[in-house]
């Protein structure tokens, strides 16, 4: 007889946004004259950098021409991408990082999700709370949480509460963790970490033999000089520290999927005859038994914002979304709403009005005023009482929601 993996029954009966979907089309069948303006879901909404175009359509050409035309190629990514990857984001922060310790994907949801695959089962795992439920559920996935709790916990995991009272900027765990999941700039919270508080927790990682899961994902949205792009630029954060980054934010590649991982070398975990053993290595035969590579046609597209032009675009398209956020932000303020973030990450982290429950205040926004946000409770029970929305959306439609909060929402 088959069975199956019985930690998947141990997980909420569904995924966040997937539970979102199925309230709003519910709404929208029952009121299908409803104008909903969407501000739930990170996706993006501008069309892609005219570079990004005109590089994939010279790639599809490429394809169609027998001497050019490329089929599978290296699974961790096409030297050209590489080093473009390498020396924007990395040499130019004056950080040494090697070509062969980059791994191109198809993006980093796929990738901190997998992850945790060339961990043990016995490391001990620790999140911040709000989190991207990516981290935590994977993990129940494969084991390595136990159950969870009454109180919305899971029993094997240690929970670094994320909040306004701590400024958002979770204490050190007091227990032993060997695998930290952070994500910098935030999702939710859409807040970040100094360079003060992110030295602290390399410290910790290299005290402790522990490995920190740095998801950078939103790294081009930092506007703040003294805040890092990069885990890399804390002292001996090579030594401890795996680092994840996306096109999907950062040019609108959500729907195009492309992304990266970077592993030093020296980043090393202990095995059963007590040897060390870079996991650089373990991913690198994850990555090629059970991954094709990114198309070539993407890649192209992916390089190409680091031209000269490339930059030039997806500053002005990061600029774009960011100006959504400060709209967003200053209305809710003026709605009398207190909200974070939105400075340094394009999320808007809201206290929900009268300490009302994150799910009900979804149900408010939406049949009150058409307006579709992000449970806090859903990244975490420290996310209960905040909700989150997104500056992704249109400029248009961003002033129409803010206008609809200001003038029609009942609080």
């Amino acid at each position: 007889m088959a069975t199956i993996n019985q930690n998947y029954q141990k997980l909420p009966g569904s995924y966040l946004f997937a539970e979102i979907a199925r309230r709003v089309a519910a709404y929208k069948e029952a009121h299908p004259e409803a104008d909903i303006i969407r501000l739930g879901i990170g996706d993006v909404t501008q069309p892609l950098p005219q570079v990004c175009i005109d590089a994939m359509h010279k790639a599809v050409d490429e394809m169609a021409n027998q001497e050019t035309f490329r089929g599978y190629g290296p699974e961790q990514g096409y030297p050209f991408l590489i080093e473009a990857i390498r020396e924007h984001n990395y040499t130019k922060r004056g950080i040494q990082i090697a070509s062969d310790e980059i791994f191109v994907s198809d993006g980093s949801k796929s990738d901190t999700g997998n992850i945790q695959e060339i961990f043990g089962l016995d490391n001990k795992v620790a999140i911040t709370d709000p989190v991207y439920p990516v981290y935590l559920d994977t993990n129940v996935m494969a084991g390595r949480t136990g159950e969870m709790q009454e109180n919305g916990y899971f029993a094997g995991v240690t929970y670094l509460p994320s909040n306004a009272d701590n400024g958002f900027t979770p204490d050190l765990p007091k227990e032993h963790v060997d695998m930290i999941y952070l994500c910098c700039p935030n999702n939710p919270t859409g807040t970040t970490l100094s360079r003060e508080a992110l030295t602290k927790w390399v410290n910790y990682a290299k005290e402790n033999d522990a490995v920190i899961l740095f998801d950078a994902a939103y790294a081009a949205y930092i506007s703040e000089p003294e805040v890092p792009r990069s885990i890399y630029e804390i002292p001996g954060a090579t030594d401890c520290a795996i680092e994840f980054r996306s096109f999907s934010k950062t040019a609108g590649f959500t729907g195009t999927r492309c992304g990266y991982t970077v592993i030093p070398k020296t980043v090393t975990g202990k095995a059963a005859d007590g040897s060390r053993v870079r996991f650089r290595d373990l991913w690198n035969r994850r990555h090629t038994t059970k991954f094709n590579g990114t198309a070539y046609i993407v890649q192209r597209g992916a390089a190409a914002i680091y031209t000269d032009e490339g930059q030039a675009q997806i500053k002005e398209l990061i600029s774009y979304y960011m100006e959504n956020a400060r709209i967003i932000r200053e209305g809710l303020k003026s709605a009398g709403i207190t909200a974070y973030g939105g400075i340094n990450a394009p999320y808007i982290w809201l206290k929900t009005p009268n300490d009302m429950p994150s799910w009900d205040f979804f149900d408010k926004l939406l049949t009150e005023v058409n307006i579709v946000g992000t449970p806090g409770a859903g990244f975490g029970p420290c996310g209960e009482g905040y909700f989150r929305l997104t500056s992704f959306g249109d400029r248009e439609n961003t002033k129409r929601a803010v206008e609809r909060i200001k003038t029609q929402l009942h609080i």
